[in-house]
């Protein structure tokens, strides 16, 4: 009987290859402040995306939004 590589295998492998070429990923830790470049430019984009929608709230307290109608 044949011994096949699994999938996961020669994924590893492969992926081992890429790695020795590039080096692996890099990684920074998530708990940091923002910069303050990076906040103006979250503002900016949720200020074009409030542009795009809108909320609408029902009687009962719950809501959804809907794409704002371009006029």
């Amino acid at each position: 009987m044949e011994n096949k590589e699994s999938f996961t295998s020669k994924f590893m492998r492969t992926t081992g290859r890429v790695r020795k070429i590039f080096g692996p990923a890099q990684t920074s830790s998530l708990d940091h402040p923002m910069t303050d470049e990076n906040q103006k430019l979250l503002k900016e984009q949720q200020a074009q995306e409030k542009a795009l929608w809108e909320t609408v709230t029902r009687a009962d307290g719950s809501s959804y939004i809907v794409s704002r109608k371009s006029e």
